[in-house]
């Protein structure tokens, strides 16, 4: 039921002009609006597509909530292949972006808020270099948006924390759009037992230990 509640908030997300009173939220009203949506994107493929790409790197760029329900929204959208291109280029340039900002825009507010962790981020970067940032990439203990911050103030260059940040991202982003996709083909209460249904589930239970494993070998 969580998950149908967050394909909830994706119809929410999609339709920001339709006003959804309580209690109107079915899983036949998200049907409806998915299949609005899906009809527009099969109109205007290259438009959709520009649309998500432009409103995720501004998300992740700056830093608002709400990249994981596009990523879901993207796995709904265009599927595992295409998502996985739009979500992980874009997540990657916003993240640069907010890595960048940091350095030359917003440095001394950043040494005086997370102080005390740039003190660990420069002895990990100092010790591992960009395996350090790969790790934090990998393991969600640090929120996305602090990696951001933090890494502006090393002296890593621009296509290493591009790449790095691609490739530690890339294993969440392709859960997530999984997730999108299974939960675009419900039809029915039921169907959230399927086996696609309960192999989505265990991916995203599994995907912090998994991260954190591999962040350990790493």
């Amino acid at each position: 039921m969580r998950k149908l509640l967050f394909a909830a908030l994706i119809a929410i997300f999609i339709l920001l002009l339709v006003n959804l009173s309580p209690g109107t939220i079915s899983l036949t009203t998200l049907q409806h609006y998915q299949s609005q949506l899906m009809g527009w994107h099969n109109q205007h493929p290259q438009l959709a597509a520009a649309l998500f790409f432009i409103c995720y790197l501004l998300v992740a760029a700056l830093s608002i909530p709400g990249a994981t329900l596009l990523t879901v929204l993207g796995g709904a959208l265009f599927g595992l292949i295409e998502g996985t291109v739009l979500v992980a280029l874009a997540a990657t340039s916003g993240a640069t972006l907010a890595m960048l900002m940091s350095r030359y825009l917003l440095h001394d507010w950043v040494q005086r808020r997370f102080g005390r962790m740039m003190a660990t981020v420069n002895r990990g970067m100092e010790r591992d270099g960009a395996r350090y940032l790969f790790a934090l990439r990998l393991t969600p203990v640090v929120p996305f948006f602090v990696i951001n911050l933090l890494m502006g103030l090393t002296t890593i260059s621009i296509g290493r924390y591009f790449m790095v940040s691609l490739i530690g991202m890339l294993p969440a982003i392709v859960v997530y759009l999984n997730a999108g996709r299974e939960l675009s083909r419900l039809q029915t209460l039921a169907d959230v037992l399927s086996p696609g249904m309960m192999l989505m589930f265990a991916l995203i239970g599994l995907l912090p230990l998994a991260s954190r494993w591999l962040a350990g070998k790493r």
